[in-house]
């Protein structure tokens, strides 16, 4: 069965590709199992083919038709796949994060996220962050001048003890970054996530110097061992990647590459977040992710099984992933 839905933001986000103001998708469910496809235009189909990929992975005989159904779609295979773990963890009445790892974590640390604004603004909302609990903080720079960026990022680092990051979107040219990167040093910033363009792969090689190379759209535009062979971490996006089980084998391979993976969401609803908890609760001693995004959302398909609490999210103990979607799409 097929159900949409469509979930407003509690406020416009800005982005490069422009403003969002909902995320709109389906969900799927199949043998007592229920997976989520959030498409996002730029990272992985659009809703309409998405939706076509789902109506035939509904129609499949079985889970394997199913997901070659969704093949080239990584959203609708996002939610296949789910639904097929959370049937199965279901049936064993074991957690998807059981079924994911032999031994994973009961919780998972995640950062808080500083949209561009003011310096003021920018280190008022970092101690707002530090005084919830979260111990890594990531700032978006990028749209303003670097000269003014470096300096919110250094009244940051002088007002608090955060983990900084910074999250340039692919908006510096290789100067910049490599002024900007000379600069984080000094700060203590841990890393800076995809410094240039998602195409210049070769740009980022040799930028971390002190200061990590994250890099993320790049993951949608180069193969991974090619991603790896530049990056000192890698961000992971469970719906861009075409599923939790394909992230999960990114991870380990990042993890044997030396390259710390990262797991976020691209903004999505209660049952792709809470599983990309799970997943992340599957990779040992995983470094804070970008999994805070729930209240991103001014309304949600379920009631959030997974909440932040001090900065870290509890793995829900219910069978499957956990959520109980309310919806009626």
């Amino acid at each position: 069965m097929i159900r949409a839905f469509s979930l407003a933001l509690d406020a416009p986000l800005p982005t490069a590709n422009g403003t969002i103001d909902h995320r709109s998708g389906f969900l799927f469910e199949r043998d007592g199992g229920v997976g989520e496809a959030t498409p996002l235009p730029g990272w992985t189909e659009s809703r309409e083919d998405c939706g076509a990929a789902l109506r035939e992975a509904d129609a499949a005989d079985d889970w394997d038709a199913a997901l070659a159904a969704c093949e080239g779609s990584p959203a609708a295979r996002h939610a296949v796949s789910l639904a097929r773990l959370d049937a199965e963890s279901r049936a064993r009445g074991i957690t998807l994060a059981a079924r994911l790892a032999d031994d994973p974590a009961g919780s998972v640390p995640v950062n808080a996220t500083v949209g561009d604004a003011g310096v003021e603004a920018t280190v008022e909302a970092v101690e707002n962050a530090l005084d919830a609990g979260f111990e890594t903080v990531k700032v978006k720079v990028g749209a303003r001048s670097l000269a003014d960026d470096l300096e919110r990022m250094r009244a940051a680092s002088d007002a608090t003890d955060a983990t900084l990051r910074a999250d340039a979107n692919g908006a510096w040219s290789r100067e910049q970054a490599r002024e900007a990167f000379d600069a984080l040093a000094g700060l203590g910033v841990e890393y800076v996530e995809q410094p240039l363009a998602a195409d210049d792969l070769t740009g980022h090689r040799g930028l971390g110097d002190g200061v990590g190379v994250a890099l993320d759209e790049a993951t949608t535009n180069h193969a991974l061992d090619d991603v790896l062979a530049v990056a000192d971490c890698v961000v992971l996006k469970p719906m861009a990647l075409g599923g939790v089980d394909r992230a999960r084998d990114a991870a380990l391979a990042a993890r044997e590459a030396g390259v710390e993976p990262v797991v976020t969401t691209t903004i999505d609803a209660a049952v792709a977040r809470t599983a990309a908890v799970h997943l992340a609760a599957g990779v040992p001693e995983i470094s804070a992710c970008g999994l805070a995004t729930a209240d991103l959302l001014a309304e949600d398909v379920a009631d959030d099984p997974a909440p932040v609490e001090s900065g870290r999210i509890r793995v829900p103990d219910a069978p499957g992933h956990g959520v109980e979607v309310s919806v009626d799409a």
